[in-house]
């Protein structure tokens, strides 16, 4: 589930400044490109990822937008050892994905993450665990990768409520030019 609102997510627009000017942002499970177009509209060169791009097809004319049809959960991680400035998903959870999507975060970028966790159940969709982040998975997939930043883990009421977890983690370079 990664279709939503068409404003940018507020953790994303938070912790946007501390991309790495011009540097290249990968946006994960893109959905309608709400991110991507953020992005671009910010100076960076965006590749979206989707298995279904039809919701990005008014960033596909941007000259700094790449939109990359791939169904991660079927065909796997797409990009090798390509790394970005920032890797960004919101509102997605495959789990055999995160060791790559932590891995694609460059020495200087950061990685943006946020989605439903545990609790959420009681809010409505996603309700099956295989699509909830258990407490403290982020921090954990990350741990002795990336520095924090940012985490938080709770109740949110906008735009709809539900139970997230957030995450600003930052690859080694990152961390002691933002710090």
């Amino acid at each position: 589930m990664h279709d939503g609102p068409i404003e940018p997510s507020t953790w994303i627009v938070r912790f946007a400044g501390i991309v790495p000017e011009g540097a290249r942002v990968l946006d994960v499970a893109a959905g309608g490109g709400r991110h991507a177009g953020f992005f671009l509209a910010r100076g960076h060169p965006v590749l979206a990822v989707d298995r279904n791009i039809a919701g990005l097809a008014a960033l596909a004319v941007h000259p700094a937008a790449e939109i990359v049809a791939h169904d991660l959960e079927q065909d796997g991680w797409p990009f090798g050892a390509e790394r970005f400035g920032a890797v960004i998903v919101t509102n997605y959870l495959w789990r055999p994905l995160l060791p790559a999507l932590v891995g694609a975060v460059a020495e200087d970028g950061v990685l943006l993450y946020e989605t439903f966790a545990a609790g959420n159940e009681r809010f409505g969709r996603p309700s099956n665990p295989d699509y909830l982040l258990r407490e403290g998975e982020l921090l954990e997939a990350v741990a002795g990768r990336l520095g924090v930043i940012a985490y938080e883990c709770g109740e949110v009421v906008a735009p709809r409520p539900a139970v997230v977890q957030r995450l600003c983690a930052a690859g080694p370079k990152a961390a002691r030019r933002i710090s």
